[in-house]
């Protein structure tokens, strides 16, 4: 009778790596760096840069610049009347990145930054700016503070975007109106002239482009301030 000895398992031992597969294995994730590095640094921003110059693009690609607008220098972020009790300008919603002495974010936002307060629906900051905002909005436009809408009191994601609500423009017509010394049809009529439908008829809202309403504004009551 034989007996049978199970023998144990070899352990399989791994290959040690070896300096030259070190070497190599750096050289290839420079040399993907370098391509990548050229590609994504160096072609792609060209090729963007080049495809802006295309006639019809070179505009828009500029920043959507509005040179030789008459009235405040401030046009597109908020403008700032000289005389705040004699306000002619259309004002867009709050920014985060407002001067820290505007009421709550209601100033001219700061154009070389964008970003949101970060502040959530149940940050008694956001509630206290809100109430800062309803009061101060109410006053300057003479009207109930229950009637203004959401988008006057809450900033964009960006407080840079100079759309508002066709409600918040039509809060400010007769505010426009009695400053500019304009009826408030023609002032209604500049409104609905820089007041853009849902795209493509079905997404978003109505909006109203407040820049290009204060740079109507300047041009047809030229000296206002």
């Amino acid at each position: 009778m034989s007996t049978v000895i199970d023998s144990e398992p070899t352990a399989t031992r791994e290959s040690p790596v070896t300096t030259g597969q070190l070497r190599r294995q750096l050289a290839a994730a420079v040399r993907v760096l370098l391509v990548l590095t050229l590609l994504l640094g160096v072609v792609y921003p060209a090729v963007v840069w080049g495809v802006s110059r295309l006639p019809g693009l070179h505009a828009n690609a500029e920043g959507s610049v509005m040179p030789g607008i008459g009235g405040s220098s401030l046009i597109g972020i908020d403008p700032v009347p000289a005389n705040p009790a004699a306000d002619p300008w259309f004002h867009p919603r709050p920014t985060a990145s407002a001067p820290d002495d505007a009421v709550a974010g209601l100033g001219p936002a700061d154009a070389t930054t964008s970003g949101g307060s970060n502040l959530g629906p149940s940050s008694e900051d956001l509630a206290t700016a809100v109430a800062d905002r309803r009061a101060a909005i109410a006053a300057r436009e003479g009207v109930d503070p229950a009637v203004i809408p959401p988008d006057a009191l809450t900033a964009s994601a960006s407080g840079l975007d100079p759309q508002i609500s066709p409600a918040y423009a039509a809060l400010q017509v007769p505010r426009v109106a009695r400053v500019t010394g304009l009826g408030e049809d023609r002032v209604r009529a500049l409104v609905a002239a820089a007041t853009d439908g849902r795209t493509f008829g079905v997404l978003g809202e109505p909006r109203v482009n407040v820049q290009e309403l204060d740079a109507s504004l300047a041009t047809v009551v030229p000296g206002i301030r």
